[in-house]
């Protein structure tokens, strides 16, 4: 059996530190991006963005990461994972530089392309190392820390955002990111051993291949449906169909191998798949529910950034708190009741926004986001400690990287399925107040809210201004739907997976349990 190196409890602790900076830095700028929309939207102030510009800013972070993810496991485990982890965070902060300068949509696009290489090679260096560095109870509690401080990364992106859109140009979120780079660097070097596997895995550019171009192409064709408010056109359709088809045989492929960089085999865990299931979903909820959040707060309420950061400030809260009180929790009445009822509780939370309008006292806002803060805390912790803790230490490359995989992959869907809904709720509510316009007036009415406030104050057409508010506000209210019936999906999958043990998975629910017995 490989065992992990004992190392001092004082340099375990340093190195959890690095780690924690590296998936802070990676999960905030997940969401620091969002609340600078609002900015990269606006003709004058940013970039003129279109809500498809905006998906793919997103979406090509995150289609690389989740497609390169993989391969980056097997490298950590040929080159070791302290050397990939170093590269990672180079590239990382190397193509932030880049956005930060973008002088336009396609250029952002790009650069933000070029981050989802540096974060694929960082998050699953992040957990192997973690796994090595970690034995038994202390595993857990690390991972509970670790997955706290990406819930905290998650929510805090917009609050950073904020703070600096007020001060500065919108390339200060991206060249924020530097200095946490450079400390990490000096901390990789001087603390973290190069931990690599034994018997490592052979790059798999066949897999990568199909993997990336099946991602981009079912992106592209969710991304387009929203464009045209529509599902029924080729240029939708087939995109999606040619990406299902690509990822299926990606699956074939991988499933053939002796040596699979991505191991599908591990999906057929009942705990291990249905744990990542639960947890893709519930970002693919999170992302599609972010993507409206911010120009809720600042194009339909007119907040400034600070202010919209500041009022979403309370998720940080939330999931600073429940990434410890979940692994605690669980301690006491186990795993499946409180992960269960803290992933519903997080959906009815996403769901509560159908409610809200334009004159929704803030406080409601406050409150939802923290507990939903608190309960996506508790399960993202919780769950990733008993996901890693069922697999054997040789496999900890694998398991991260198939874990991380499935959870960007949830997060791109969200991004595109979010928008997309989005934009044909908003599109088909905004109609009816055009219709008497000129054409180019009421296409770029129907790009986006901030695209027709912008045409209603150059026409000076303040009624304009309120169409597109309140086809928003229905665009929202659908979104907020779709988002909590997702998530509360995952909740069910979670149930599920985490049922009573029988005597053929028997060894996974010891695994499972091992958190509990802190």
């Amino acid at each position: 059996m490989l065992m992990s190196p004992t190392l001092p409890k004082s340099r375990q602790r340093l190195i959890l530190a690095v780690l924690v900076l590296s998936s802070f830095l990676i999960w905030m700028d997940n969401t620091i991006l969002s609340l600078t929309f609002q900015t990269l939207a606006d003709p004058v102030r940013g970039l003129g963005a279109t809500p498809a510009q905006l998906q793919w800013a997103t979406g090509s972070y995150t289609l690389v990461f989740a497609a390169l993810m993989f391969t980056a496991g097997a490298l950590g485990d040929r080159f070791g994972h302290r050397s990939v982890l170093a590269t990672g965070m180079a590239v990382f902060g190397a193509a932030s530089v880049w956005a930060a300068y973008a002088g336009d949509a396609g250029q952002l696009i790009a650069a933000r392309a070029a981050m989802g290489v540096g974060s694929a090679l960082i998050m699953p260096a992040t957990m192997a190392i973690l796994t090595w560095t970690f034995t038994g109870p202390a595993r857990a509690t690390a991972i509970g820390v670790s997955s706290a401080s990406a819930g905290v990364g998650l929510a805090a992106g917009p609050l950073l955002a904020g703070v600096l859109l007020d001060h500065f140009w919108w390339g200060s979120v991206f060249l924020v990111n530097v200095a946490p780079v450079l400390v990490g660097l000096a901390g990789i070097f001087m603390l973290v051993p190069d931990f690599r596997s034994p018997t490592p895995r052979p790059l798999d550019l066949t897999g990568l291949l199909l993997s990336i171009t099946g991602l981009a192409a079912l992106a592209y064709g969710l991304i387009r449906a929203g464009q045209v408010a529509s599902w029924s056109p080729v240029d939708v359709w087939a995109p999606i169909v040619v990406g299902v088809v690509l990822l299926g045989g990606f699956v074939v492929i991988e499933l053939r191998s002796g040596q699979p960089s991505f191991d599908p085999r591990l999906l057929a865990q009942r705990i291990f798949g249905g744990g990542n299931a639960a947890i893709g979903l519930l970002l693919f909820a999170m992302t599609a529910a972010g993507f409206y959040g911010a120009f809720y707060l600042q194009g339909a309420r007119g907040f400034s950034p600070l202010e919209a950061g500041i009022a979403t400030s309370p998720a940080a809260v939330g999931a600073m708190v429940g990434g410890p009180l979940g692994i605690r929790l669980v301690r006491r009445w186990s795993l499946r009741p409180v992960t269960g009822t803290a992933l519903t509780v997080a959906a009815l939370g996403m769901g509560s926004f159908a409610f809200f309008g334009l004159d929704t006292p803030i406080v409601w806002n406050e409150l939802v986001l923290l507990t939903q803060g608190l309960s996506i805390g508790i399960v993202m912790g919780s769950v990733t400690a008993a996901l890693m803790n069922t697999l054997p230490l040789a496999q900890a490359g694998a398991g991260s990287a198939v874990t991380n995989t499935v959870r960007q992959t949830g997060t791109l869907l969200g991004i595109a399925v979010g928008g997309t809904i989005m934009s044909i709720a908003y599109r088909r509510g905004i109609d009816a107040s055009v219709s008497d316009l000129p054409g180019e007036v009421q296409d770029r009415a129907r790009v986006s809210a901030e695209q027709a406030r912008y045409v209603a104050a150059v026409i000076e057409r303040p009624e304009l201004a309120h169409a597109a508010d309140d086809a928003f506000i229905h665009a929202m209210h659908v979104g907020a739907v779709w988002t909590m019936l997702i998530a509360l999906a995952g909740a069910g999958v979670l149930v599920v997976a985490l049922r009573p043990k029988g005597v053929e998975d028997a060894s996974e629910q010891d695994a499972v349990a091992e958190p509990a017995a802190l």
